[in-house]
């Protein structure tokens, strides 16, 4: 049985000018110690997916449905009070930005130390104690030091190891990382990508990593789920991905990674971009959610939503044409 199974999830916000389709039936399950990432453009979802599988959407006006089971129970149906045993010991959260994320005026050590406390019964000293061990597992140097400071006097990379430094630190056996890289310069990126790697090794923790970086992707993940519109559109192994695309969406995105040296030799060539806007996620839309932008699409993909079928073994994809791609790709 998968560590964690989406089915069907749909979260979705009422607004002033109508309801806000932000996730539209999206499943996915993620096995033990194993990393899925999850992929696509700012909007299509990717993060308000996490923060549902943490029960961390208000309502209202947010709302979600389906099921997220979570080694076999629901999380949807949980009272808050067990949804709160759960939060922070056995799924943790490595939220998109570490300095609005952590409180400003408690000390580091304090801030790390507190799930610890109300998770495992520690005391203040035990759970500082603890705090600088798991400064030290993140590579953080000074730890003891670093443990009594404030967070606007670490660097960003440090920031952010603090943040991975509290999810785990009750040895959680599923970590959600949201767009753990961002704004982080390359060199920081590929450190907190290694102590990731390490960690999954040593805490035996699944991944589940939300991200807009095809590098990451293929740096980390085993498998990979792309989305689009509030929609999952393609889902496969990381290398079938990367080596045989199947959804116009995703060859659009692969075509846009900029390639080293690529402008090297004459004169550079513009880089690839995926023509049009994602469609309003206030509008239902009857057909494929990628046919106002697709370059392949015909009066099919306009009238009917394509299903989300195998087309290769363990590669998913929601494309009238993906069998047509695959012969061309072959």
């Amino acid at each position: 049985m998968p560590l964690l199974e989406v089915d069907r999830l749909q979260t979705h916000f009422r607004t002033p000018d109508g309801v806000n389709r932000a996730v539209d039936g999206v499943s996915f399950s993620v096995d033990r110690g194993e990393t899925l990432a999850v992929v696509g453009e700012s909007g299509c979802g990717k993060s308000v997916t996490a923060m549902s599988i943490m029960r961390l959407i208000a309502e209202p006006p947010g709302k979600s449905a389906g099921e997220i089971r979570f080694e076999g129970r629901d999380l949807l149906k949980l009272p808050e009070r067990e949804m709160r045993k759960i939060r922070g010991a056995a799924i943790s959260m490595i939220f998109q930005e570490p300095m609005t994320s952590l409180n400003p005026v408690l000390k580091i050590g304090r801030q790390i130390g507190e799930s610890m406390r109300l998770h495992q019964g520690l005391d203040r000293g035990q759970a500082e104690a603890k705090a600088v061990e798991m400064l030290t597992l993140v590579g953080i140097p000074e730890p003891k030091r670093r443990s009594g400071e404030y967070p606007h006097q670490l660097s960003g990379g440090m920031r952010q190891r603090v943040m991975i430094a509290m999810a785990l630190a009750c040895s959680p056996k599923l970590l959600i990382a949201d767009e753990p890289t961002t704004a982080l310069d390359v060199t920081i990126q590929a450190q907190i990508l290694d102590l990731m790697r390490d960690l999954k090794v040593r805490v035996g923790a699944a991944i589940l990593i939300i991200t807009h970086d095809l590098g990451v992707v293929a740096e980390v993940a085993d498998r990979v789920v792309v989305m689009y519109a509030g929609r999952k559109v393609e889902e496969a192994p990381v290398r079938q991905l990367f080596a045989k695309p199947r959804h116009p969406y995703t060859r659009g995105l692969l075509a846009a990674v900029p390639r080293l040296g690529s402008s090297l030799g004459g004169r550079p060539g513009r880089l690839a971009e995926i023509p049009g806007i994602v469609p309003s996620l206030k509008t239902k839309i009857e057909g494929c959610v990628f046919a106002s932008r697709c370059p392949e699409v015909e009066e099919v993909c306009l009238r009917f939503a394509p299903a989300l079928e195998a087309k290769a073994a363990g590669h998913l994809a929601a494309c009238h044409h993906a069998v047509r791609g695959r012969e061309e790709a072959a």
